[in-house]
Protein backbone atom coordinates (compact mmCIF):
# COMPACT_ATOMS: atom_id res chain seq x y z
CA UNK A 1 0.00 0.00 0.00
CA UNK A 2 1.18 3.38 -1.20
CA UNK A 3 1.44 5.41 1.74
CA UNK A 4 -0.10 9.26 0.46
CA UNK A 5 -2.61 11.86 1.51
CA UNK A 6 -4.34 14.55 0.17
CA UNK A 7 -6.28 17.55 2.18
CA UNK A 8 -7.78 20.42 0.92
CA UNK A 9 -9.25 23.92 1.71
CA UNK A 10 -11.28 27.15 -0.28
CA UNK A 11 -9.78 30.20 0.77
CA UNK A 12 -11.76 33.51 0.31
CA UNK A 13 -9.24 35.56 -1.21
CA UNK A 14 -7.70 35.59 -5.28
CA UNK A 15 -5.03 32.93 -6.49
CA UNK A 16 -2.17 35.24 -5.87
CA UNK A 17 -2.66 36.38 -2.59
CA UNK A 18 -3.17 32.86 -0.92
CA UNK A 19 -0.41 31.25 -3.08
CA UNK A 20 1.95 34.64 -2.05
CA UNK A 21 1.19 33.84 1.61
CA UNK A 22 2.78 30.56 1.04
CA UNK A 23 5.67 31.22 -1.01
CA UNK A 24 6.75 34.50 1.16
CA UNK A 25 8.71 33.33 3.93
CA UNK A 26 7.56 36.59 5.98
CA UNK A 27 4.11 35.69 5.39
CA UNK A 28 4.56 32.19 6.15
CA UNK A 29 6.34 33.10 9.54
CA UNK A 30 3.09 34.25 10.22
CA UNK A 31 0.76 31.53 10.64
CA UNK A 32 2.68 28.40 9.75
CA UNK A 33 6.58 27.97 10.62
CA UNK A 34 6.09 29.26 14.51
CA UNK A 35 10.07 29.31 14.47
CA UNK A 36 10.29 31.19 10.74
CA UNK A 37 11.30 30.69 7.64
CA UNK A 38 14.00 31.68 5.81
CA UNK A 39 14.16 32.04 1.70
CA UNK A 40 11.12 32.57 -0.65
CA UNK A 41 9.62 29.27 -2.64
CA UNK A 42 11.38 29.24 -6.06
CA UNK A 43 12.06 26.38 -7.97
CA UNK A 44 15.75 24.87 -7.10
CA UNK A 45 16.01 26.74 -4.03
CA UNK A 46 16.71 25.03 -0.43
CA UNK A 47 15.00 27.18 2.20
CA UNK A 48 14.66 26.62 6.04
CA UNK A 49 11.55 26.27 8.14
CA UNK A 50 11.43 25.88 12.15
CA UNK A 51 8.62 24.78 14.02
CA UNK A 52 8.67 25.04 17.91
CA UNK A 53 6.68 21.80 18.27
CA UNK A 54 10.23 20.56 16.00
CA UNK A 55 12.23 22.30 17.25
CA UNK A 56 15.45 23.04 15.25
CA UNK A 57 15.04 24.74 11.52
CA UNK A 58 15.66 22.40 8.55
CA UNK A 59 16.24 22.18 4.89
CA UNK A 60 13.26 22.05 2.39
CA UNK A 61 14.49 21.75 -1.17
CA UNK A 62 12.30 23.36 -3.67
CA UNK A 63 11.14 21.21 -6.57
CA UNK A 64 9.28 23.22 -8.69
CA UNK A 65 7.23 26.39 -8.58
CA UNK A 66 4.88 27.51 -11.02
CA UNK A 67 3.49 30.98 -9.90
CA UNK A 68 -0.24 31.26 -8.09
CA UNK A 69 -0.33 27.55 -9.45
CA UNK A 70 1.94 25.15 -8.09
CA UNK A 71 4.25 24.61 -5.56
CA UNK A 72 6.73 21.21 -5.24
CA UNK A 73 8.55 20.74 -2.47
CA UNK A 74 10.82 17.60 -0.45
CA UNK A 75 11.73 17.53 2.89
CA UNK A 76 13.26 14.94 5.70
CA UNK A 77 10.56 12.16 5.80
CA UNK A 78 10.35 11.81 9.53
CA UNK A 79 9.10 8.45 11.14
CA UNK A 80 7.01 8.14 14.60
CA UNK A 81 4.20 9.14 16.29
CA UNK A 82 4.68 12.54 16.84
CA UNK A 83 5.65 15.00 19.96
CA UNK A 84 2.64 15.54 21.91
CA UNK A 85 1.09 12.00 21.29
CA UNK A 86 2.11 10.13 24.11
CA UNK A 87 5.25 7.95 23.55
CA UNK A 88 5.74 10.38 20.44
CA UNK A 89 8.91 10.74 19.22
CA UNK A 90 9.66 11.58 15.51
CA UNK A 91 13.00 10.31 13.30
CA UNK A 92 14.93 11.76 10.19
CA UNK A 93 14.28 8.23 8.60
CA UNK A 94 16.92 9.36 6.03
CA UNK A 95 14.94 9.79 2.97
CA UNK A 96 12.34 12.44 1.51
CA UNK A 97 9.05 13.03 0.94
CA UNK A 98 7.35 15.19 -1.58
CA UNK A 99 4.60 17.76 -1.26
CA UNK A 100 2.75 19.55 -4.11
CA UNK A 101 0.44 22.02 -3.11
CA UNK A 102 -1.92 22.90 -6.03
CA UNK A 103 -3.61 26.74 -6.04
CA UNK A 104 -6.64 26.68 -8.11
CA UNK A 105 -8.42 30.03 -9.06
CA UNK A 106 -12.77 29.01 -8.53
CA UNK A 107 -15.40 30.71 -10.07
CA UNK A 108 -16.60 32.67 -6.80
CA UNK A 109 -13.44 34.07 -6.64
CA UNK A 110 -12.38 31.98 -3.72
CA UNK A 111 -9.00 29.37 -4.25
CA UNK A 112 -8.84 26.41 -3.69
CA UNK A 113 -5.71 25.01 -2.04
CA UNK A 114 -5.13 21.29 -2.05
CA UNK A 115 -1.65 19.97 -0.59
CA UNK A 116 -0.69 16.58 -1.40
CA UNK A 117 2.42 14.43 -0.11
CA UNK A 118 4.27 10.95 -0.47
CA UNK A 119 6.84 8.83 -0.73
CA UNK A 120 7.14 7.29 2.66
CA UNK A 121 8.14 3.60 3.16
CA UNK A 122 5.45 1.30 3.43
CA UNK A 123 6.31 0.74 7.72
CA UNK A 124 4.36 0.84 10.86
CA UNK A 125 6.86 3.92 11.82
CA UNK A 126 6.21 5.27 8.23
CA UNK A 127 2.63 5.38 8.26
CA UNK A 128 2.52 7.10 11.90
CA UNK A 129 4.75 9.52 10.77
CA UNK A 130 2.38 10.47 7.67
CA UNK A 131 -0.38 11.21 10.06
CA UNK A 132 1.22 13.33 12.00
CA UNK A 133 2.08 15.44 8.58
CA UNK A 134 -1.26 15.22 7.95
CA UNK A 135 -2.70 16.83 10.83
CA UNK A 136 0.51 19.19 9.96
CA UNK A 137 -1.51 20.25 6.33
CA UNK A 138 -4.00 20.35 7.74
CA UNK A 139 -3.65 22.63 10.78
CA UNK A 140 -1.69 24.87 8.11
CA UNK A 141 -4.64 25.29 5.67
CA UNK A 142 -6.60 26.41 8.62
CA UNK A 143 -4.20 28.60 9.81
CA UNK A 144 -3.24 30.03 5.85
CA UNK A 145 -7.54 30.52 5.82
CA UNK A 146 -8.11 32.37 9.23
CA UNK A 147 -4.11 34.53 7.97
CA UNK A 148 -5.38 35.44 4.37
CA UNK A 149 -9.08 36.02 5.07
CA UNK A 150 -9.40 37.84 8.89
CA UNK A 151 -5.50 38.28 9.83
CA UNK A 152 -5.77 36.09 12.62
CA UNK A 153 -2.29 33.97 13.26
CA UNK A 154 -4.08 30.48 14.32
CA UNK A 155 -0.71 28.58 15.59
CA UNK A 156 0.02 31.78 18.22
CA UNK A 157 1.27 30.43 21.24
CA UNK A 158 -0.45 27.00 20.48
CA UNK A 159 3.36 25.10 21.12
CA UNK A 160 4.88 27.50 23.74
Amino acid sequence: MELKFRVAARIAKPVHEVFEAVAEPAQLSHYFTTGGAQGRLETGAVVTWDFHDYPGAFPVHVIEVVQDEKIVLEWAAYEGQAPGVEGGTMADAAYRTRVTMTFKPLDDGRTLVEIAEGGWRETQAALDGSYGNCHGWTQMLCALKLWVERGINLRADFYV
